[in-house]
């Protein structure tokens, strides 16, 4: 059924907008406030982590215990696929590029610096860096919203899948900056191992040996964080600059794409003979 859920979701995400009207956080929101009032965070961060992650965790995996045992499971798959829609990323990754491309495009690098800002969160103080950092920006939003999701949910299923999300939106809105950072310590050791799996995937599709001499000695470390690494690893792959003005630019962030679509078949095609050899 996990295979099955993960080809709809490529489906879904191609054809509709079905995520973007399901990914409503008003409730998390809400609960994130009510959670974070209880007690001051510096004396209870991690009960009110354990609080916001498995209050909603317990409910939904009480849900899919009842109905896996009618219709033999059948009907917790709508469940599993509203929960893996609900967990990729936030916003259409393609969509936001639209006024920043055609700003570099024109060589207007003020306008290109005010539409990454507004549309994707990216900021840079020169021009010359902002290309370097949209690319990166499009590598990690493509590894925390979509590859490091499907990993967990096709390895341990939907529960950790929607963890995942849920210490990402916790990272990302909570008030209180020791709790943005716990969440941002457990999300860490979620993303470690897929975002090590994603490299090395970059290197099967892109330039092996260029990827495997800057970084195989780096994969094992603990420390060293993963959007850096995956936005320099993707860079490497495609053999891209980070710097290139007007059209050249453009096209570096057309090679990165086309590398991420080569590594989601590349991941699918391993699902699949993963799950025809157990």
């Amino acid at each position: 059924m996990s295979f099955l859920v993960l080809l709809l979701l490529v489906w879904i995400e191609k054809f509709s907008a079905w995520r973007l009207r399901l990914q409503q956080d008003g409730w998390w929101q809400a609960w994130l406030q009510r959670v974070e009032g209880e007690e001051p965070a510096a004396n209870h961060t991690g009960w009110q982590l354990l609080c916001l992650i498995l209050l909603p965790l317990f409910l939904l995996g009480l849900l899919l215990w009842g109905l896996e045992s009618v219709a033999y499971g059948w009907l917790a798959f709508p469940v599993h696929l509203l929960v893996m829609l609900y967990s990729l990323g936030r916003g259409d990754l393609l969509a936001q590029q639209g006024p920043f491309r055609d700003a570099w495009r024109r060589g207007d690098q003020q306008g290109a610096l005010h539409a990454a800002e507004r549309d994707m969160g990216v900021t840079a103080e020169q021009g010359d860096e902002l290309l370097a950092r949209v690319q990166g920006h499009l590598l990690w939003q493509s590894c925390q919203g979509f590859f490091v999701v499907i990993f967990w949910y096709a390895l341990l299923g939907p529960l950790v899948a929607l963890a995942y999300r849920l210490l990402a939106l916790t990272e990302q809105q909570a008030a209180s900056p020791v709790l943005r950072e716990r969440a941002g310590q457990w999300r860490h050791a979620l993303d470690w191992l897929p975002v090590r799996l994603l490299i090395s995937s970059f290197a099967l599709v892109g330039n092996f040996v260029a990827v495997s001499r800057g970084y195989l000695a780096e994969l094992l470390n603990w420390d060293i964080e993963g959007q850096r690494l995956v936005a320099e690893a993707g860079r490497t792959a495609a053999e891209v600059p980070a710097q290139a003005s007007g059209e050249a630019g453009l096209r570096t962030l057309d090679a990165l794409w086309h590398l991420l679509l080569r590594t989601a078949v590349v991941w699918y095609a391993a699902l699949a003979l993963w799950i025809l050899l157990i």
